[in-house]
């Protein structure tokens, strides 16, 4: 009896260590997917605004009060047209001095060319007043040019795009009273970050958009600025639209420029991806292998693999943390 006690004791010891070793060899349980061939694209990111392909400002060349605005914003203007009157009060007074002293010096020129001729007056005399009368004719021209200048003109053809003056206000050379420009020609101005500069080259492709307006809008870029603003770390580049979009002036657009495009990369779910980012799990004759992969595009939903993995295998999504090498696996989804 004793000797059967024994046998069946060792016979349950080995049927524990059975089912032991079936508990910790049992398949554990994984989402995976297929690593797949799609197109991938690098892109750098900016903002921008819409603006006339040549913006020109329009500001006084005198300091003066403007007594009446001629134009509105959208009205059309032609190079030479008056915009702003400014106040020309004091200037009209100055020039009908100009024009008085003109005529006196003028009066005493005729006299004393008249006088040298018949030998009453030397030549001295005659050249002083000749040197009087031109210098006065030489203020008034000046006044009549100053009084000129208190009319504000177009200098160049297109459209008030925008009005930053009203009557009262205090014209200087220095402030811009309006901004010219022609809405049918027009350009984006983005603004890049200089950590991404080296990457954006005139005659990329861009895809443009704004809450204002439905779908994306094909652009390229056409200049990238040489120089950068040091103080926010960011370079200008202009954009053309690929297409007659109805832009207006000042919209703001996201602009995603295309740096690379690859037609068939390799494509994983970026759950796939372990926590390093620089590995991925994939199902190797049903047991787990982890391979060391080189990322390129990312994208929301996917990512580029560049190296380390080839399309149709299978990868595991979202992989455990303490997921070991050779684990026998089993897909949850089919």
């Amino acid at each position: 009896m004793v000797k059967a006690r024994y046998v069946i004791g060792l016979g349950l010891v080995l049927a524990a260590g059975a089912g032991a070793w079936a508990w910790r060899d049992r398949p554990l349980v994984v989402q995976v997917a297929q690593a797949q061939l799609g197109a991938a694209s690098e892109q750098v990111y900016a903002t921008g605004y819409v603006e006339a392909q040549q913006p020109v400002s329009v500001s006084s060349r005198i300091t003066a009060p403007v007594a009446k605005v001629l134009v509105e914003e959208g009205d059309r203007v032609k190079r030479g047209q008056a915009l702003v009157l400014l106040s020309d009060d004091e200037q009209h007074g100055l020039l009908d001095q100009a024009r008085a002293q003109q005529r006196s010096a003028e009066v005493v020129e005729r006299r004393n060319l008249a006088l040298f001729r018949d030998g009453w007056v030397t030549a001295a005399a005659r050249d002083n007043a000749t040197t009087a009368a031109d210098a006065a004719r030489a203020a008034s021209a000046t006044a009549r040019a100053r009084l000129d200048q208190l009319v504000v003109r177009a200098n160049s053809d297109g459209i008030v795009t925008k009005r930053d003056v009203y009557p009262g206000d205090l014209a200087t050379p220095t402030k811009v009273l309006f901004q010219l420009g022609d809405p049918a020609r027009i350009r984006i101005t983005a603004t890049v970050d200089e950590r991404d500069i080296t990457r954006v080259r005139a005659g990329q492709k861009a895809l443009m958009s704004s809450d204002a307006l439905p779908g994306a809008i094909p652009a390229h870029v056409s200049e990238v600025t040489p120089g950068g603003d040091p103080t926010v770390r960011a370079f200008r580049v202009r954009l053309m639209p690929d297409s007659a979009a109805p832009l207006p002036m000042g919209l703001t657009l996201e602009v995603n420029i295309i740096t690379s495009e690859r037609k068939a990369a390799v494509l994983v779910p970026v759950a796939a991806l372990a926590g390093d980012g620089r590995h991925v799990w994939v199902v190797a004759q049903g047991r787990a292998a982890s391979r060391a992969i080189t990322k390129g595009a990312d994208g929301a939903s996917k990512v580029e693999i560049t190296s380390g993995l080839r399309s149709g295998e299978t990868v595991i999504l979202n992989p455990p943390a303490d997921l070991a090498q050779g684990q026998r696996l089993r897909a949850a989804n089919p």
